[in-house]
């Protein structure tokens, strides 16, 4: 066991953002994790075979023991034995106790993928970009019984690019986030960090992405069709229609942000790199497609297998 010195940890996540954070508890010399606890192993891929999280593939590659269990907050005495100062807990994806979150000796940490009060819930990534933000960060913050609504301890800045899809932006928010999660665990066991309390007026919401606000509305703008695909990617993936087929849009190019000639979803003209396609307002270039059943394909190898002409249409009824 640790030396007195030693920052006793039980991390709880189940998402690829914690995965950073895991890592560098690990290895850092001052911390001892003394348990993983993640979701429970979940039917997944076209043979629903049950998969684990991400978290738990990472503690058992560091060797780390996992605790799965279906309803976290049945755990009390067993976590209270253990003798944490700290719960860390990143996208994990279930409520904790009040009980629960006085089982740490110093303080329950949550690290949150917004600048908090800005996008509490379960998709601050993917809203962010829906909302075309340029900025965003990473919020550690002292849990209590609220969603996201505990006292702030440190964020962090992180701009968000052109080139960013929720894939991306999440793994810079993570990196930057393991840092901040040991600079917040150290300061607070040398008493040098103070909480914050967050605004409750400036608060917005960022609720779970269900699977039919990942379809293509032609009939919106060509930006905020760009900001749709780019938060969607990898998953749920942007989708729209294609000769009565589902057809998922991995990635596109806003060409203009102001043009209405032709009709929304029409193939207005074809590029090199793919078909160019009308909006309400403006035209997004097409650049990455995968059709149903079917790998990820160019735009112009989609332009050259299904041989699209100018004036057919994307997204009619499937």
């Amino acid at each position: 066991m640790g030396t007195r010195s030693t920052l006793r940890v039980i991390f709880l996540g189940s998402g690829s953002l914690g995965g950073p954070t895991l890592r560098a508890l690990a290895a850092a010399p001052d911390v001892e994790v003394l348990l993983v606890i993640t979701q429970p192993d979940r039917p997944a891929g076209r043979g629903l075979k049950p998969t684990p999280t991400p978290i738990k593939r990472l503690a058992q590659e560091l060797g780390l023991p996992v605790l799965q269990p279906p309803k976290v907050n049945e755990e009390v005495e067993r976590l209270r034995a253990l003798a944490p100062d700290f719960l860390v807990v990143a996208a994990y994806g279930q409520i904790l106790s009040k009980a629960l979150l006085e089982v740490p000796r110093i303080a329950p940490v949550n690290l949150h993928a917004s600048l908090l009060p800005k996008y509490r819930g379960a998709a601050p990534i993917q809203w962010a970009l829906l909302n075309g933000e340029t900025v965003t960060g990473v919020t550690t913050f002292w849990m209590d019984e609220g969603l996201d609504t505990g006292p702030i301890l440190l964020q962090r800045e992180v701009p968000i690019e052109e080139g960013d899809t929720a894939g991306t932006l999440e793994a810079k928010l993570a990196a930057v986030g393991a840092e901040l999660v040991l600079e917040t665990l150290r300061g607070l066991a040398r008493g040098t960090l103070r909480p914050t309390p967050q605004d409750d007026a400036r608060a917005t919401y960022a609720p779970k992405i269900k699977k039919e606000q990942a379809r293509i509305d032609w009939t919106r703008g060509a930006r905020e069709l760009f900001n749709l695909i780019r938060a969607m990617e990898p998953a749920p993936g942007a989708y729209t229609a294609f000769r009565g087929r589902r057809l998922k849009v991995r990635w596109a190019r806003v060409v203009s942000e102001n043009e209405r000639e032709g009709e929304p979803g029409a193939v207005v003209a074809l590029s090199p790199e793919g078909p160019v396609v009308q909006a309400g307002r403006g035209r997004l270039l097409l650049v990455r497609l995968q059709p149903e059943g079917k790998g990820v394909m160019s735009g112009r190898d989609f332009l050259n297998g299904y041989r699209v002409r100018v004036g057919e249409r994307f997204g009619l009824q499937l």
